[in-house]
């Protein structure tokens, strides 16, 4: 059964791409309220069934509001399962309005130095680590000396993967699949782009664990009128459930992450869990954008 997970993209740094965001937090470029704030979702997912918690280094403060979460319940451990991902760097240091928020480096020197990273600060080692927005100019899958280090994390216990982005997830998840390094994906795919599917699809197939992201389209599919917002809207039922619903229909996907920024939101994305199943075929998958327009526009889309 497909489960819910709970992305900490909102909630480990102060603004991020999420249509909304900006109206959701107060205090959110106070690391001590955030962490707060942090700590108060993680434990309204927790109540709720929330095992899948899913951090990064690029985050900001993500993996060490995590780790100081588990630490103050650290029975509760070894029944979640934690992914992290690393290759981006968090530069914009809680600073408003900064022009650049992350710098992306898939080589050998960023692994070394960000996997102790993680380690320290999620209080020991993540069940997934995933190489973070893989797309096809990268180097990582091509670089021998990176994937043997990646090799000598799994031979650790954590299982490698990707994640992806962009117009060309697809290709990028093919040729993630032909090295035999990878066991694990994370890819963008909701009603306006659902073309990763086959792909991902061939990876579950291959005994790969594949978690969904972005499955609200970064809140367009909340905030812009839509086929999924009018069946929404008609049934009565929160265009966020009804997105995250659908997404989880998926037979080859093993999470969906919500990606709440309040323990109001979580309780609104649970809800994904008990939309009937008229409604997700009703929905469909008939608003499909061109993947290049679609990762156009979310480029252009503002960090709030």
């Amino acid at each position: 059964m497909t489960q819910l997970g709970l992305g900490l993209a909102a909630l480990g740094r102060p603004e991020y791409l999420t249509v909304g965001h900006s109206a959701s937090i107060e205090g959110r470029f106070d690391p001590v309220a955030l962490e707060q704030l942090c700590h108060a979702v993680l434990d309204a997912a927790w109540d709720r069934g929330v095992r899948h918690f899913d951090v990064a280094r690029s985050y900001g403060l993500a993996e060490r509001f995590l780790g100081s979460w588990l630490s103050r319940q650290p029975n509760r451990r070894a029944d979640l399962v934690i992914g992290s991902k690393w290759g981006y760097a968090y530069v914009a240091d809680f600073q408003q309005g900064a022009e650049v928020h992350e710098v992306k480096e898939h080589s050998v020197a960023r692994l070394a130095e960000q996997w102790p990273q993680t380690l320290h600060e999620l209080g020991g080692a993540p069940d997934h680590y995933l190489i973070h927005s893989v797309t096809p100019d990268s180097p990582a899958l091509s670089d021998g000396a990176l994937l043997d280090d990646l090799r000598a994390v799994a031979d650790s216990g954590t299982r490698i993967g990707i994640s992806t982005s962009g117009p060309h997830q697809a290709d990028v998840v093919h040729a993630a699949l032909e090295t035999g390094v990878f066991s694990s994906v994370q890819s963008t795919w909701n009603p306006l782009e659902p073309s990763a599917a086959p792909a991902l699809a061939r990876a579950h197939d291959a005994g790969w664990f594949v978690v969904v992201k972005e499955a609200m389209a970064n809140g367009r599919l909340v905030a812009e009128d839509s086929a999924l917002g009018r069946v929404a809207d008609s049934a009565g039922i929160g265009r966020d459930a009804l997105a995250l619903a659908i997404a989880l229909a998926q037979p080859w996907a093993d999470v969906v992450l919500s990606g709440a920024a309040t323990a109001t939101q979580l309780e609104q994305n649970v809800a994904a869990l008990s939309v009937d199943r008229e409604l997700i075929v009703a929905a469909g998958l008939d608003s499909a954008e061109n993947p290049e327009r679609y990762w156009n526009n979310r480029s252009h889309l503002p960090w709030t």
